[in-house]
């Protein structure tokens, strides 16, 4: 896979297909090939007419690994994000995330709105603004010498596709204790982009799709019946619904 050195960080991405560019960011403890590529979305989406960019985030996959907490953050995720559209000319694309994905795809809007055609927040709801929990116990679980040992439910069920996933844990404890900023209310508020807010109908984490869009002026709902935060990215009710979001707004 490419990497693309930007602003000093390391960054593994794949780039795929031709037209429309649309941007995949994975979630957190994935990386562009356990989120995008294994469950189709990059089949999908090229075979829909379109480029796909899809980036293992900072300390994730093949992208350079801090160990610093300080080293990590939504916002500054997104601003890796930005950079490599900088590094690859293109002036904008759709942006899709799933959960921290979700979160960085929102501050990439934010931010540099004139980036972002449109937007696709998956996996993340109403957390967005209020939150999605203590991160501490995740980080301590990634630290933990033996899985055995993790009490935790949630924070052993990051553990195990950490481990799944090959990853290198010391960065993800870092990446967690520094990568759940919220964003107000008034913030979300001001995203003018359309977006689709998609989250599955058994999904305990992402918090409520709908209070997320009720903020947002031009925001729609996809529920993805019967799946939980982990399952539902590769959904084909999850699919059907983003290709029919994509292919009947206008820009």
């Amino acid at each position: 896979m490419p990497h693309a050195e930007v602003d000093g960080v390391r960054i593994a991405y794949l780039d795929e297909g031709e037209g429309d560019p649309i941007l995949l960011i994975h979630g957190f403890a994935s990386n562009k090939q356990v989120n995008w590529q294994y469950p189709g979305w990059v089949d999908l989406l090229v075979k829909d007419g379109r480029r796909v960019i899809a980036l293992d985030n900072r300390g994730h996959g093949e992208s350079e690994k801090f160990h610093d907490p300080e080293a990590y953050g939504a916002p500054l995720m997104a601003e890796d994000a930005r950079n490599l559209l900088d590094y690859l000319e293109i002036p904008q694309a759709d942006v899709m995330g799933y959960s921290m994905g979700a979160r960085i795809s929102a501050f990439l809007t934010l931010n540099h709105p004139d980036r972002v055609r449109r937007a696709i927040f998956s996996g993340l709801g109403y957390g967005m603004v209020a939150g999605v929990g203590d991160p501490e116990p995740i980080a301590v679980a990634l630290e933990t010498d033996r899985i055995q040992d993790i009490r935790d439910r949630t924070g052993r069920a990051f553990r195990a596709f950490a481990d799944q996933t090959g990853s290198d844990r010391q960065a993800l404890a870092a990446c967690m204790r520094s990568s759940r900023q919220k964003i107000s209310e008034d913030d979300v508020g001001r995203i003018e982009r359309q977006v689709l807010v998609a989250v599955g109908t058994e999904d305990e984490i992402a918090g409520s799709p709908h209070k997320l869009a009720d903020l947002i002026p031009h925001a729609e709902v996809l529920e993805i019946p019967g799946r939980d935060h982990m399952v539902a990215v590769g959904d084909k009710v999850h699919k059907q619904g983003v290709l029919a979001f994509l292919n009947n707004i206008d820009a």
